[in-house]
């Protein structure tokens, strides 16, 4: 048995739902252990009544001391400050040997089981992934590793570094960097703090698989070598390596109305980027019709994750139509009618 764990409110329920049906089609067996952050998704998810997914009450979860910084941060950051957490919590509540937390807008395309194999085989107790941007110096302030992709066995050193890790998203966690100091390491939201685990911590195992942790940030290092269905091979150009897509991270989407989405991809490579989100674009509308239709539930379009007002509004408002390619806008419904013909 594998077991996952993610979080999210009622505005990523179709993305998490997209996520839980790529585990069904690529995992054998496997738990989803789900921090639902409002009662809407808790609701859902207890109606729907998947076998696999075993969800939990904030409420149930919340300690004076996430309440106490709760009102001082966004959601999106607040969300941050808890992943360390709820990563305790269940490995606690259900006395798991290991537990590995995912992002809710992930989707897996194989196994991946593939990459905790790969963690297990190197006796690590703690397995992190590489943001792999393409140019590090630009982009160092969001840190060397992505909270995306997580693996924590129950081991008093994993459990060890998992404790410093929430103590550190309690004092400080939000949507900015900030140097180090003399009374702390250089931070950015809860992803900075990774850098840290290797120099204070041993079994640290950083994930080699190129297939894991693919994303817009890195997406133009890979071309296409092959799709068939949702089996997508992939080659990285510099070394001309081919290797299984594991999992791709679908960040930054923005909806521009309910039908049309700028992907922000990041990359020109039509073929490319149609392999990877046209069959996941798909599988997210049906799922937000279905949601909208039984729960009358509207997804919506636009968010933030800003605790600053100014960049909120930019990120409702202005981020959507940031084009860098007119090939990352999509018509879901043409995309749609195409498939169908």
């Amino acid at each position: 048995m594998t077991n996952f764990c993610t979080l999210f409110d009622s505005n990523y329920l179709d993305k998490a739902l997209a996520l839980y049906g790529s585990l069904k089609k690529t995992c054998n067996e496997f738990l989803l252990y789900v921090m639902c952050f409002d009662e809407r998704a808790y609701n859902v998810l207890i109606d729907l009544d998947y076998r696999e997914i075993i969800p939990s009450k904030l409420v149930d979860f919340e300690t004076p001391e996430l309440l106490s910084v709760k009102n001082m941060r966004s959601k999106a950051e607040y969300c941050w400050t808890c992943t360390p957490a709820v990563i305790n919590y269940f490995l606690d509540k259900y006395e798991l040997s290991e537990l590995t937390y995912i992002d809710a807008d992930l989707y897996f395309f194989a196994d991946p089981n593939i990459l905790i194999d790969e963690i297990k085989t190197d006796n690590a107790n703690v397995g992190i992934i590489e943001h792999r941007f393409e140019n590090y110096e630009k982009n160092q302030h969001a840190g060397k590793y992505c909270v995306e992709f997580n693996y924590f066995d129950n081991s008093p050193r994993a459990r060890q570094v998992l404790a410093w890790w929430k103590e550190r998203c309690l004092e400080w966690c939000y949507h900015k960097y900030e140097q180090a100091t003399d009374e702390h390491c250089e931070r950015y939201g809860d992803q900075k703090y990774l850098e840290q685990f290797e120099k204070l911590f041993g079994g640290i195992h950083v994930i080699a698989n190129l297939g894991g942790g693919v994303a817009p940030w890195n997406l133009r290092q890979y071309s296409l070598a092959h799709a068939s269905g949702e089996q997508i091979e992939l080659t990285l150009k510099k070394t001309g390596t081919s290797m299984p897509l594991i999992f791709y991270h679908y960040q930054n989407l923005k909806y521009i109305s309910q039908y049309k989405v700028n992907i922000n991809s990041q990359t020109k490579d039509k073929k490319l980027k149609n392999a990877i989100y046209y069959p996941y674009l798909e599988e997210v509308t049906k799922i937000r019709e279905m949601l909208c239709k039984r729960y009358n539930i509207d997804m919506g379009f636009r968010k933030s994750y800003s605790s600053n007002k100014v960049k909120a509004f930019i990120q409702k408002y202005i981020m959507p139509y940031k084009v860098k390619y007119l090939s990352d806008i999509i018509d879901i419904k043409k995309l749609m009618r195409k498939s169908e013909e």
